[in-house]
């Protein structure tokens, strides 16, 4: 299965990026999104980002991924 998150471009340099999302950084390719610039939001998926976000759209994501992450961990707290 394949997953692309939103995240936030902290650091650009050249085709290469610094991308956080929470306390997570990681270092990406940003060959595909060359008009980048930091702040935005970015799809990232293998190690690169795909495409720029919206950012009200992007944090709306993120607010749905640590529901699911706290649904998840409340239900394993009760087995």
């Amino acid at each position: 299965m394949c997953l692309a998150v939103p995240m936030e471009i902290v650091g650009i340099d050249g085709f290469r990026g610094v991308a956080r999302i929470g306390e997570v950084k990681r270092e990406i390719n940003l060959m595909l999104v060359p008009d980048v610039k930091l702040g935005d939001y970015v799809i990232v998926h293998a190690g690169s980002a795909i495409s720029v976000m919206n950012g009200e759209e992007a944090k709306k994501t993120l607010d749905l991924l640590d529901e699911i992450i706290e649904s998840e961990s409340s239900q394993e707290d009760r087995q």
